[in-house]
């Protein structure tokens, strides 16, 4: 019963002649680049969520690490700023960090200098799980891409960076995510 496996999902080539068949204005490269891009995407998450789940914490919660690490010592901040850079709300940026916090990876307490003021920290166990993460991430990711020459690898973080920045022109406001996902 619980090893029959489900419905494959379709291969690029099924999936692109259904899109065809139904919608006959589309453009079969573009819809090969689009759709493997997505599924990239959507499989690496996977895989990096398998490998945060090894270290004992979530890839929301690595979310927050990444936000604060890259924010510089002394790895600080506000909340309302993480929600921000997250796209949560601040409800589920609470809920988030309350997790973080119970579980050592943060701190949280008033700024000396503004008691209203909240102020997120990591600590030294929440730095030491973000270094492992890229351990491991590095790991996965030179595998990844291990078939590809150094020309091909800088060909294709330029196009990719290109087409970011299109997507980032065009949405300046889809950085975070639409709905909440925790």
């Amino acid at each position: 019963m619980g090893d029959t496996p489900g419905p494959t999902e379709p291969t690029l080539e099924e999936q692109i002649a259904a899109y065809q068949r139904e919608f006959q204005d589309l453009d079969p490269q573009v819809e090969q680049i689009v759709s493997a891009l997505g599924r990239l995407n959507r499989r690496m998450n996977v895989a990096y969520g398998r490998q945060t789940a090894t270290l004992g914490i979530s890839n929301a919660e690595w979310e927050v690490l990444k936000a604060l690490v890259l924010s510089g010592a002394p790895y600080q901040m506000g909340p309302g700023e993480l929600a921000k850079r997250l796209g949560l709300t601040p409800a589920a940026m609470t809920h988030r960090i309350d997790r973080m916090v119970a579980e050592g990876l943060v701190t949280r307490d008033r700024d000396e200098s503004n008691r209203v003021r909240v102020i997120v920290e990591l600590t030294a166990e929440g730095r030491e799980k973000w270094l492992e993460a890229m351990r491991l991430a590095t790991v996965f990711e030179e595998d990844l891409l291990q078939d590809l020459c150094q020309d091909e690898r800088d060909a294709l973080g330029e196009v990719l960076t290109r087409l970011l920045r299109r997507v980032e022109h065009a949405q300046p406001d889809a950085g975070g995510r639409l709905t909440d996902l925790d």
